[in-house]
């Protein structure tokens, strides 16, 4: 198989043969098939099979797999060239279609990554307010910069440790790792350490543990005990800006942050980031001021090609709602499909992200979501991949749907479940 001997083929030149580890199937065992092509909601790997997808580049591709009128923007744009490392309108209409849709973002800076995002909006947050401690919560990714390779340590309101070699503990330890959903920890955090603390940074919605929610009150509390404690908090909404709304789940929970972290769908499926928040912090951001970031590559003309046309379709087309029904529909009918075999397993979904645990519990944060059977998940993900349903390759990751999965597709999922769940 032509998969198999690239991914050999690799292993020789690519560390563990993938760019991502996840890729590398580590969570599941077996070996990654390599992708070719993709068109609406299907993949296609180099040995001719089809597959849904339902991971969708890990999320980016909400208008789905080569959307005809991104792919003729970008054919324009590469006439032009695609790279120039100056300004271009490009850039200043895509952070204009941003900010009228995030009410927290008066000033936007664009970067590549997801990653650099948050590493420089914890920079000007350090600067602004003039502290080094930052607060993070287990089982939020947000990137792999050092001070967010961090796990908790040992007891509660402890340093952090490093979670990767190569991160200095000097480093770990001015980040401070609670709980997600855990209110009283918070305020017991900022009632002992808050006039240290430089920012709180959270993914509203968790979408790296699985999709976890945050329970009443949790997103009140960061943003009530940041603004006593003068701490900024930073939404880190990578994964569910313009995903579960147009206005991400700042708009959705109606709390806003001082600082926003971008990425994925405003990029279109191109590499970006950004971060942006109210303007006398990103003022601090040179050349208006002190802060350093640059980027060669940032505000690349592609890339906003991409995501500006992306964003204009979902404000023209306004396919939420109808998202987030297909998405609650199938993940009820699977649910109704785990059930009827006895199957213990705990659905999380909200707009066109969920994950199903295959644990009985109640999954509210990291700790609960680990009680999940990931041997069952290992079985699940590949039974469902011989039937040309592609998951995430990861108990603890999000599935995404796009504007381009069809009923036709649900029907196709639904029915791969059904006969999964009999051999699992």
């Amino acid at each position: 198989m032509k998969s198999h001997s690239l991914f050999e083929r690799a292993k020789k030149v690519i560390p563990g043969g993938v760019n991502s580890p996840v890729r590398a199937f580590g969570a599941v065992g077996g070996n990654p098939p390599f992708i070719k092509w993709g068109c609406g909601s299907k993949i296609y790997d180099e040995d001719g099979n089809e597959y849904i997808d339902l991971f969708m580049s890990w999320g980016p591709l909400i208008l789905g797999h080569g959307r005809k009128e991104v792919i003729q923007k970008l054919s324009e744009a590469v006439l032009n060239g695609t790279s120039f490392g100056a300004p271009t309108e490009l850039e200043v209409l895509l952070a204009e279609e941003i900010i009228n849709s995030f009410l927290s973002i008066e000033m936007i800076r664009f970067v590549n990554s997801g990653t650099e995002a948050v590493m420089s909006a914890i920079r000007v947050a350090r600067a602004f307010t003039k502290r080094k401690f930052i607060v993070k919560f287990e089982g939020c990714y947000h990137g792999h910069s050092d001070s967010m390779l961090v796990s908790a340590g040992s007891g509660a309101l402890t340093f952090g440790i490093p979670s990767s070699p190569g991160v200095p503990e000097e480093i770990a330890g001015l980040t401070l790792v609670l709980p997600y959903n855990s209110k009283e920890m918070v305020k017991d955090l900022f009632s002992k350490r808050g006039e240290e603390i430089a920012c709180v940074i959270v993914e509203p919605v968790a979408g790296n543990m699985g999709v976890v929610l945050p329970e009443d009150g949790f997103l009140e509390t960061l943003r009530d005990e940041t603004r006593r404690y003068g701490a900024l908090l930073i939404f880190d909404e990578v994964i569910t800006g313009f995903r579960i709304s147009e206005g991400g789940a700042q708009e959705v929970f109606k709390i806003k942050p001082d600082l926003t972290c971008l990425g994925k769908i405003i990029g279109g499926g191109l590499p970006v980031g950004a971060y942006g928040g109210r303007r006398e912090i990103m003022e601090m951001i040179s050349p208006s001021g002190p802060v350093y970031q640059a980027g060669t590559l940032s505000g690349n003309p592609l890339a906003m090609t991409a995501g500006l046309e992306t964003i204009r379709i979902l404000k023209k087309e306004k396919p939420y709602k109808v998202l987030e029904e297909k998405t609650r529909k199938l993940s009820e009918e699977i649910s109704k499909i785990l059930n009827k075999k006895g199957i213990p397993h705990a659905i999380n979904q909200i707009a066109s992200m969920w994950t199903v645990f295959f644990t009985p519990q109640k999954v509210k944060d990291l700790s609960s979501a680990k009680t999940s059977d990931t041997q069952l998940f290992s079985r699940f993900f590949h039974a469902l991949l011989k039937k040309g349903i592609y998951l995430p390759p990861s108990q603890f990751e999000a599935i995404f749907l796009s504007t381009a999965h069809t009923d036709e597709d649900l029907e196709k999922i639904v029915k791969a479940v059904e006969d999964t769940a009999r051999e699992i």
